[in-house]
């Protein structure tokens, strides 16, 4: 069964000043939220997708890791000792179990499923039941990604159209990009955690075609050539590099960027925000 993209994780180290940042891209971002691992986050959703914005909240609750397990908050706190940045590729999930045995038969994780609620607010901040269970995958040669997939158990209490809108005039998730010196390694592990057979592979990179917008591996020289910035290292590893986002109007967009004061780049028909500026991120913006 294919997957979509779910969510995407932004790791920062002030969650406020994050959604600040989120806001003057002119994303309406929520209301920040707790875990009980000690992680804290904010949502900016879309249509069937979401950025979440996650912080080391309360440092003395992450559990160390075990056997068998990744611990959520561990790997936010080492990863934050690295710096900032896209750190988690989600996509959805539909059935928990299903997932975690076709990993296992695929050999890309031997997880059993993680379960947890929490709360959450509508827009009116009425409080609402969440429940997510979240099952991990491992690729040996993309140590600095945690891949899981999501599924929500309370769906109606999350997803809100009123979240939704987003004055910068995007509408959908078009692709994610993880940068990799060699991006055909990561084939079989993407073609596995996908559920999509049916790769497009170049000498560049790799396209995943998922029902919800696209993966892209690709190589460093062809990731400067796509968005028009210097790749994150990827010689230790495949990193996560940067978001596409769908808009209504491009040039719309350059008008609100330049009155929020945020430097963009026009690239290949794009509105690129690069690392320097996103928080360890590159953000991309096409219309569609």
């Amino acid at each position: 069964m294919a997957r979509g993209l779910d969510h995407l994780v932004h790791v920062v180290r002030d969650l406020d000043a994050a959604g600040a940042f989120y806001q003057r891209l002119g994303f309406t971002v929520g209301a920040r939220n707790r875990h009980p691992w000690g992680t804290h986050n904010r949502i900016v959703q879309l249509p069937g997708f979401f950025i979440e914005l996650l912080t080391v909240g309360e440092p003395e609750r992450i559990a160390p890791p075990e056997p068998g397990a990744i611990s959520f908050g561990a790997f936010t706190r080492d990863f934050l000792a690295r710096g900032e940045g896209l750190a988690m590729l989600v996509l959805e999930g539909k059935d928990a179990e299903a997932d975690a045995e076709a990993f296992r038969r695929a050999g890309i994780g031997d997880f059993a499923p993680f379960r947890f609620e929490r709360e959450g607010r509508t827009p009116d901040g009425r409080a609402v039941k969440l429940g997510f269970s979240l099952v991990f995958a491992r690729d040996a040669l993309a140590a600095d990604i945690c891949f899981f997939t999501c599924q929500q158990h309370y769906p109606e209490n999350f997803w809100n159209l009123a979240f939704q809108a987003h004055r910068n005039g995007t509408t959908a998730i078009g692709a994610i990009v993880l940068v990799a010196e060699n991006p055909s390694d990561h084939h079989i592990f993407l073609s596995a955690f996908s559920g999509v057979r049916d790769l497009h592979s170049t000498s560049a990179g790799v396209t995943v075609e998922t029902p919800r917008g696209a993966i892209q591996a690709m190589d460093p020289a062809a990731f400067r050539l796509q968005y028009g910035v210097a790749a994150l290292d990827g010689n230790a590893g495949a990193r996560l590099a940067a978001a596409k986002f769908i808009v209504r109007d491009l040039a719309a967009l350059r008008t609100l960027l330049t009155k929020t004061d945020i430097a963009a780049s026009e690239h290949m028909g794009r509105l690129v925000i690069g690392p320097e500026v996103a928080l360890g991120a590159t953000l991309a913006f096409e219309a569609g």
